[in-house]
C-alpha cells in the first residue's frame, strides 16, 4: 500500500499540478524544492526546502520517513534558446546521483520515477517511440541520458529498487513560468511587442505541444499503476506551429494586431509516439496546447489589469 510519496522539484509547473490532484487523497506528500511561493496547510502535505545537494538534510528526511514512490522533477532547466552549461551539468547530475543513494540506503523497495525529456533524442525530424535511438546533444541531454544510466546501475545492485523513465515532451499550464516560449509569446501579445512576435513568427518554431494536466493525468496514473514500466512517452502525439497559436489568439481575443507572416523558413520537429502510454495507462488526451495558451493569456490579462488598477 502507496503511504508516502515524495516529489522533488515541487515549486514547479508540473509539481503544482500534482499537488492539486492528489493533496484530498489518504496519502502522504513530501514535497521538496529549494523554495516554495506558497503552501498547501493540509496535515498529509510535508513541505521540505532542501537544496539536493545537501546529502545531511536529505538523511534526516529519509529517516524520518519511508517513502514508497520518489516523482522527481527536480533539474536546473535552461531557457528557451539558451544552451545548456558545464555547470549545470555537473550540478544536476551530482544532485540526482545524490538524491538516489540517499533514497536507496534507507529504503530498499522504492519506485523511482524520473522525467526525462525528448531533447534526449538522436533524431530531429519526424516520429519517434521508447526505442529510438538516443544522443547526448548537449549538456542537459546528456545529464537526462547519464541519470537514466545510474538508475540502471542502481538496479543492478538493488532488485527490490525499480524505475521509470518518462520522456516528457513540452507541455504548458497557467502554472508555467514566464521564462519560458509560450509565457513569453502570450506577454508580447498582450502589451503589443510587434516587433518581437515578428521575430518568433520568422522562426516558425515547431513542437509536440500538450496540456500540462493531461501529462499530469498520465503521471499520476504511472505513480499508481502496478505494471512494469521501463521507458515511456508523454506527448501529444502531433507537432504544432507556434505561429498558429499566436492566430488563434489573436482571433479568440480579437486583438489589434498586424504581423508579418512572408519570408516564413521551413521548420521541423521530432514527434513522440504516444501509442504505449495510451495503450498502457489507458490514458485519453483531454486537453490540448490552444487551451492552455488561453488559459495563460486570460491569466496575464487579468494580473495586467490589476497592476494598472494599483
Amino acid at each position: 500500500m502507496i503511504k508516502n510519496i515524495l516529489i522533488t522539484g515541487a515549486d514547479g509547473q508540473d509539481g503544482k499540478i500534482i499537488l492539486q490532484k492528489l493533496y484530498k487523497r489518504k496519502i502522504n506528500l513530501i514535497l521538496i524544492d529549494k523554495k516554495f511561493k506558497k503552501k498547501i496547510r493540509k496535515k498529509n502535505i510535508n513541505y521540505f526546502e532542501i537544496n539536493l545537494k545537501d546529502k545531511k538534510k536529505l538523511e534526516k528526511l529519509f529517516k524520518l520517513y519511508k517513502v514508497d514512490i520518489v516523482l522527481n522533477f527536480a533539474s536546473n532547466n535552461p531557457n528557451y534558446g539558451q544552451n545548456s552549461y558545464h555547470k549545470h551539468y555537473l550540478e544536476n547530475i551530482n544532485n540526482s546521483k545524490n538524491l538516489i543513494d540517499n533514497l536507496t540506503k534507507y529504503k530498499n523497495e522504492v519506485r523511482f520515477i524520473s522525467c526525462s525529456s525528448s531533447r534526449i533524442f538522436k533524431k530531429k525530424n519526424g516520429l519517434v517511440n521508447e526505442n529510438s535511438n538516443i544522443s547526448a546533444n548537449d549538456f542537459y541531454s546528456k545529464f537526462r541520458i547519464e541519470t537514466n544510466n545510474y538508475l540502471i546501475k542502481t538496479k543492478k545492485k538493488n532488485k527490490d529498487f525499480d524505475f521509470t523513465n518518462v520522456i516528457l515532451f513540452n507541455h504548458d499550464s497557467l502554472f508555467r513560468s514566464n521564462r519560458f516560449l509560450l509565457p513569453r509569446v502570450i506577454f508580447a501579445l498582450i502589451s503589443k511587442n510587434q516587433k518581437l512576435l515578428n521575430q518568433i513568427i520568422k522562426e516558425n518554431i515547431v513542437m509536440d505541444y500538450s496540456h500540462a494536466e493531461d501529462i499530469c493525468d498520465a503521471l499520476i496514473k504511472i505513480l499508481f499503476s502496478k505494471k512494469k514500466i521501463k521507458n515511456i512517452i508523454l506527448s501529444s502525439g502531433k507537432k504544432t506551429y507556434v505561429n498558429d497559436i499566436i492566430k488563434y489568439l489573436i482571433k479568440k481575443n480579437k486583438l489589434d494586431l498586424k504581423l508579418n507572416y512572408n519570408n516564413i523558413k521551413k521548420s521541423n520537429c521530432i514527434i513522440g509516439n504516444n501509442t504505449y502510454a495510451k495503450k498502457t495507462l489507458k490514458w485519453k488526451i483531454k486537453k490540448n496546447i490552444f487551451f492552455a495558451a488561453q488559459e495563460i493569456f486570460k491569466k496575464n490579462i487579468f494580473f495586467s489589469f490589476i497592476k494598472k488598477k494599483l
